[in-house]
């Protein structure tokens, strides 16, 4: 594989047959960094034209709460039987109207297939695992956001920023169960306690702000750092849903003036409702915290910049981007950027691309990475256009069945910890079986534009992939023997 294609393997997504090939592939990948992100796809599976997403499938936070109310009032008056509300059709008709879960996916899925900032778009993918969240209770309509908002749109800012704007986002309160959590203190909890009820703290995303999203259990914290992060967190978020008791039937208007009796806003990113927080001063790993909203800002710029974060972290991307089995000069690399820098993202990323590059050695690839980079290399139209996302096709496999068929479902519940990028979770003879199922459909559903010799020319594919190729006969079986070559799959030497 010529120098180009190896480091877009590592570093992005693969050239598309329309993009241009760097002479200087080093200051591409950098620039990259900084390039322009729209949001990029097809209206449908055969259209011939790329445009930006239509304006009404990508809206702001405080809309996705209100389609979610919308769904969960509509739901409601279906389960009291009200008429024009419990068939199934008017269901399914909420379904469309009101959730964005499948729209989400979709979008992701196109910029990675259309998507001219490759390098960007990989990075915003390591995030988004690093800070996973997964589809459960009222977050089918925040996923794409937090991704979008809390990621991508702060990715040339600093580690704290993301850090922080992830945690206060509601799809990750909601997804680590901090919503209703309350201060032991709190006005909250002595209320619930005079009146006979439990109101209590709920220590999850604290105790994964420490474990998994910065310091790492090298740390040392106690459950006591581990309790004093969850009072911090005390009083942040509220399910878009959920405010409402089960015999209530609020109108979003209603449900507007509730949240803010509630003492917080309409915008479930800034809801911080101060009777659940906890009075007085919090001390995590030694750090004292003050009361109030901002002390969960304090927080994270303290963790943001801890020496184990940087340790911890460096790896990942190291592992990720490097190579499976990570040096410590590499790892010091990047971690030396990032204190030089204080956190700053395009340095860090800058210094990931360095070695990246240097590095000679493979790093195997994600099913949905793989994926992404066999469509754009054929030029196949794999996924589903934006017009037929709400459309029944026997054809057309929406998003999530892909990613899950694949072994990779990216918004469905599962562990907090995300998907790791140690090749050895991923080799077995049942993922080998899903890369070539899975190429065998891009070739006879995604119609590819572009013959197995013509890609192996492009990317100037070693010799062993090529007597792969040559050993199969039918155009179906020489693309699937292309796609699932240890080459494409990232285990072999370039």
């Amino acid at each position: 594989m010529n120098e180009q294609f190896r480091v877009a393997q590592k570093l992005g997504l693969m050239f598309r047959p329309d993009n241009p090939l760097p002479d200087d592939i080093k200051s591409w990948a950098i620039s990259q960094l900084k390039a322009k992100s729209p949001a990029l796809g097809v209206n449908n599976t055969t259209a011939s034209k790329i445009q930006e997403w239509p304006d009404r499938l990508q809206p702001d936070l405080l809309t996705r709460d209100n389609l979610y109310s919308e769904y969960k009032y509509n739901r409601k008056r279906q389960e009291m039987e009200l008429a024009g509300y419990a068939s199934e059709a008017a269901r399914e008709d909420n379904r469309k109207k009101n959730l964005l879960l499948d729209t989400d996916e979709l979008k992701f899925s196109h910029r990675n297939i259309f998507g001219e900032d490759q390098v960007k778009l990989r990075f915003t993918s390591f995030w988004a695992n690093h800070f996973t969240t997964g589809n459960i209770w009222d977050n089918q309509n925040h996923i794409g956001h937090l991704i979008e908002e809390a990621i991508l749109a702060n990715l040339n800012g600093n580690f704290s920023q993301i850090l922080y704007k992830v945690t206060s986002h509601p799809a990750m309160l909601s997804y680590l169960d901090n919503c209703w959590s309350c201060g032991e203190n709190s006005q909250n909890a002595i209320w619930a306690r005079k009146d006979g009820f439990q109101a209590g703290l709920n220590d999850n995303l604290g105790r994964e702000l420490l474990e998994l999203h910065t310091v790492s259990p090298s740390a040392k914290y106690t459950e006591a750092d581990i309790r004093g992060a969850a009072n911090v967190l005390a009083g942040w978020g509220i399910w878009p849903g959920r405010i409402t008791g089960d015999d209530e039937l609020l109108t979003i208007p209603q449900r507007h003036q509730k949240l803010l009796k509630m003492g917080g806003t309409t915008n479930s990113w800034d809801f911080f409702k101060q009777d659940h927080a906890e009075p007085g001063r919090k001390k995590v790993l030694g750090k004292v915290i003050p009361a109030g909203k901002g002390g969960l800002r304090k927080l994270t710029d303290f963790l943001a910049s801890h020496e184990h974060t940087i340790k911890y972290i460096s790896y990942k991307l190291t592992q990720h981007f490097v190579s499976d089995n990570p040096s410590q000069s590499d790892v010091d690399f990047i971690a030396n950027a990032w204190r030089k820098s204080n956190g700053n993202l395009d340095q860090i990323h800058a210094a990931v691309i360095e070695r990246a590059i240097m590095s000679k050695e493979p790093k195997f690839q994600w099913p949905m990475t793989w994926l992404f980079q066999v469509v754009r290399l054929s030029d196949a139209r794999f996924f589903q256009g934006w017009g037929q996302v709400n459309s029944y096709d026997n054809n057309l496999m929406k998003v999530r069945e892909i990613f899950e068929e694949l072994g990779q479902g990216f918004w469905h519940e599962r562990q907090p910890n995300g998907y790791s990028s140690d090749k050895n979770e991923w080799l077995s003879g049942e993922m080998f079986e899903r890369r070539i199922r899975f190429s065998d459909a891009i070739y006879s559903a995604g119609r590819p534009k572009f013959r197995s010799e013509e890609i192996m020319d492009r990317i100037d594919a070693n010799e062993s992939t090529r007597k792969l190729v040559a050993s199969v006969s039918s155009k179906k079986a020489k693309f699937i023997a292309l796609m699932c070559s240890p080459e494409m799959m990232g285990l072999e030497n370039a």
